[in-house]
């Protein structure tokens, strides 16, 4: 549940844009903390409550930080599942840019699934080309579920 001293963090690699721009806009009207962590400088509005973390390239270091630094009750904003399963077992609450929260229910779900997947395509099976193309839809699921969580 959130209170005003707790956290949005945003795993801005791969982020879209207009989950981003949601979520400036969701900072500024809550007073919530919203820190974006990528691996490349990121331009974010001049706000009190938005901040951005540039660190060094390399694999899943900004998902570590994350981990690192996010407290039970924050809420991280990402598409990667293996650091979803990670923040949900430290107690944080993680939804994707396109509006699935995960949860404690789910998580072990997706997390196999992901890894039957890359099994599949690490023997040269197709395994589908990815995930479509992010839609209003994605974008309206994402901002409904934003605004459930911050109204708790």
């Amino acid at each position: 549940m959130f209170r005003q001293s707790e956290h949005i963090w945003v795993d801005a690699d791969a982020c879209p844009k207009v989950i981003k721009e949601i979520l400036f806009r969701a900072a500024d009207r809550t007073g919530v903390l919203l820190t974006l962590v990528a691996n490349q400088p990121l331009e974010v509005p001049r706000s009190r409550n938005i901040a951005s973390i540039q660190v060094p390239s390399g694999f899943d270091v900004a998902d570590n930080y994350i981990v690192q630094k996010a407290d039970p009750g924050d809420l991280v904003i990402t598409a990667d599942i293996p650091l979803a399963a990670e923040v949900i077992e430290k107690g944080c609450q993680a939804l994707n840019p396109r509006g699935e929260r995960y949860t404690e229910n789910n998580i072990r779900q997706r997390l196999n699934m992901r890894d039957f997947m890359d099994s599949l395509r690490s023997s040269g099976v197709e395994a589908g080309g990815g995930p479509a193309a992010f839609s209003q839809s994605d974008r309206q699921a994402f901002a409904n579920q934003l605004d459930r969580l911050l109204a708790k």
